[in-house]
């Protein structure tokens, strides 16, 4: 085992690092941020030292650890780097995990948690501990367990109470799976999200609840399935599929194959100035 003191910068290791993780291409690649130079080095900061247990084919790195390669930068309490020997000769990691306020930052994305881990085989981020977090551009997507960055489906799953979040709307379901793909400018951007369970969605105006949504985030068109219901100021309607517009909050609703759409409207009642109130209760009888 071998141990370097702080202050540290990891020099000696950077060499030993990039050639582990140029088959892999681990930190930039699994999460889509600039792919960068394969043979790029990494750096690695550590204010209590970084430890190399060579029996045990693992790099640890203590205190407000930080690994840089290009634009990719991992901010930890620790940071943990598992290898492993190839059959063929050389050596390669295959699992990354960063514990204690972690933030993972690029010029495009940040995941924010109190734990993360990649599967690099798999090139699988998960996010979880604090209410993890991942932002992409204008989206922003937080749930209670965890959240999962699938680099080769180009999809993130937020698992229990989550949430997307672009400007003034909403997207709120048990499980969120929000789909990526390169915008004109080169960046990563959100433009499909499925809702299942207990899915709500919400803009200045209305609120729309169903059992499953699907949100095209170019055209502004959430349709939800299920017992919907789409309630504003007051007023309800309730049906089977509902199609809510979040850029002109224009909402259709559509009847179920046997039934009808319902809807129950409240009109709000005006007051002119200098006028008297309208009155809901009856009037009482003179005496």
């Amino acid at each position: 085992m071998t141990a370097l003191r702080p202050p540290v910068r990891a020099l000696a290791l950077c060499a030993y690092l990039a050639a582990l993780l140029a088959s892999a291409q681990a930190w930039a690649q699994t999460l889509n941020f600039a792919a960068g130079d394969s043979d790029q080095p990494i750096e690695i900061f550590a204010d209590e030292g970084i430890e190399w247990q060579q029996e045990n084919l693992l790099f640890i790195a203590r205190g407000n650890a930080r690994a840089v390669r290009g634009p990719v930068i991992v901010n930890a309490d620790e940071l943990r780097a598992y290898y492993r020997e190839r059959t063929e000769g050389g050596n390669e990691i295959y699992r990354l995990d960063a514990v204690g306020a972690v933030k993972i930052t690029s010029e495009s994305q940040t995941g924010t948690g109190e734990q993360a881990v990649y599967d690099v085989d798999n090139t699988v981020l998960i996010l979880s501990g604090g209410r993890p977090r991942f932002v992409s551009g204008e989206d922003e997507i937080v749930a209670d367990r965890q959240i999962e960055y699938w680099e080769g489906k180009q999809m993130a799953v937020a698992r229990d109470n989550a949430v997307a979040t672009r400007e003034n709307r909403t997207v709120n379901a048990q499980t969120l799976v929000a789909y990526f793909r390169k915008g004109p400018d080169g960046k990563n951007k959100v433009f499909r999200v499925d809702a299942f369970d207990a899915v709500r969605i919400r803009t200045a105006t209305e609120t729309a609840t169903g059992d499953r949504g699907v949100y095209n985030v170019e055209s502004g068109i959430a349709t939800l399935t299920g017992s919907v219901k789409i309630d504003r100021d007051g007023s309800t309607l309730a049906g089977c599929r509902s199609e809510v517009n979040l850029n002109t909050s224009i909402s259709k609703l559509f009847a179920c194959p046997k039934d009808r759409v319902r809807g129950v409207f409240h009109p709000q009642e005006s007051q002119k100035p200098g006028g008297a109130q309208k009155s809901k209760q009856k009037s009482q009888p003179k005496s």
